[in-house]
Order: structure tokens, then C-alpha cells, then sequence
């Protein structure tokens, strides 16, 4: 088995990449000929795909919902992740909203109370999860499911659930919620298409 010896490079002037000596006079001509570094992020892209390049990758573009401009390539993730217009859920009542919006709304929604099924207190939404009631349930999830793992494996899928009457509630409440944003949004467009008709 020959062993492979190791070919010395050298870095070529227009793209910074090693490339063996023996090949970077010609590797050169290409490169200097057919390639081009962005100025905006450095990468070599080829000559003919530069304005390409720039319009899919640097261009500045406006988010749709918050018209904040940024370059096309960090849109999606804005859009996703960081846009204070983005639609987002309460984590109570599952109620979309603008994310802008959310801290505010979910100060009031958390604050609204619930009958404990357990106890029949009265607990509010954001104490829920430390609420007494439910560690102890969390606590005998997690032991009867280690107990009883391969029994229901065995009796097969469990029953589907009915929906109780306070996901009924929420979605209806959800429903008028949205119907009245509709509706307010509608009138208030329709008033002012009507005073641009009238100027």
C-alpha cells in the first residue's frame, strides 16, 4: 500500500483557500476570473450570481407585520422567533394574539381562577402547576407509570377522552373573542374606506 505524500499549498490571493502549489497558477486564472467575494459577507460567489446573490441573501426587505426592514436572509427567523407582531398563544386560554401583547394579557388571564377538581378550591391559572393538588397528581402519574407500563401495554391504546366542559367553554370563549376582533376590525376598515371616499 503506497502511502500518500503530502503536497505543499499555497493560499491563493483572491479566495484564501489552500490549494496545492502545483495547481494554483491555474486555480488562480479561474478563480480571479470567474468568482467574486461579496463585500457584504465575504463569501466567493460566482461573477454571474452576484446580484443574485445579493438580492436573495442581503437585500434590505420590510417584515410584513411590523415593517421593521432587515436583510432577507434573517426574515424567516424574524418572522418566527423575534417579530413583536407574530401571533402567538396565551398559555391559559390559548387565545392568539400579537406576542407584543402577550406579558400584558397573560397578567390578566393568569390572575382569573379555576376550581381545583381534586380539592374544589379555587386556584388561579399561573399557580396551577405548583398548586398542591397537582404536584401530588404529577407525582402519581409518574409512579403508576412505572408500575403499570406493561399492563397497559397490554389492554392497547387507552379510550379517547371527552372534552370536559371547560375546553368547551375556553374554545367558545376563544370563538366570540375572535368574532368580535372580526367584527370591530371589518367596521373600522369599512369607516375608514369611507372617509378616503369621501376627501
Amino acid at each position: 500500500m503506497a502511502i500518500a505524500s503530502e503536497e505543499t499549498t499555497t493560499l491563493c490571493s483572491h479566495c484564501d483557500r489552500a490549494i496545492p502549489s502545483s495547481n494554483i497558477d491555474l486555480h488562480f486564472a479561474h478563480c480571479s476570473r470567474n468568482l467574486e467575494k461579496c463585500k457584504t459577507c465575504g463569501d466567493m460567489v460566482p461573477r454571474m450570481h452576484s446580484d443574485e446573490h445579493f438580492f436573495n441573501v442581503h437585500a434590505p426587505v420590510s417584515c410584513s407585520l411590523c415593517s421593521e426592514t432587515m436583510e432577507r436572509e434573517v426574515l424567516a427567523v424574524h418572522k418566527g422567533e423575534n417579530c413583536p407582531q407574530r401571533i402567538v398563544t396565551c398559555n391559559y386560554c390559548e387565545f392568539p394574539l400579537p406576542a407584543i401583547d402577550l406579558a400584558e394579557h397573560q397578567e390578566v388571564c393568569g390572575n382569573r381562577t379555576d376550581r381545583c377538581l381534586n380539592c374544589n378550591k379555587y386556584v388561579r391559572l399561573r399557580e396551577f402547576n405548583s398548586h398542591p393538588c397537582f404536584r401530588l397528581s404529577v407525582d402519581d402519574i409518574v409512579e403508576s407509570s412505572r408500575v403499570d407500563r406493561a399492563a397497559e401495554r397490554a389492554q392497547g391504546p387507552p379510550p379517547r377522552r371527552q372534552p370536559d366542559d371547560y375546553s368547551r367553554k375556553r374554545l367558545l370563549f376563544t370563538i366570540a373573542i375572535t368574532s368580535i376582533a372580526v367584527l370591530l376590525g371589518s367596521f373600522l376598515f369599512q369607516r375608514k374606506a369611507d372617509t378616503h371616499q369621501v376627501q
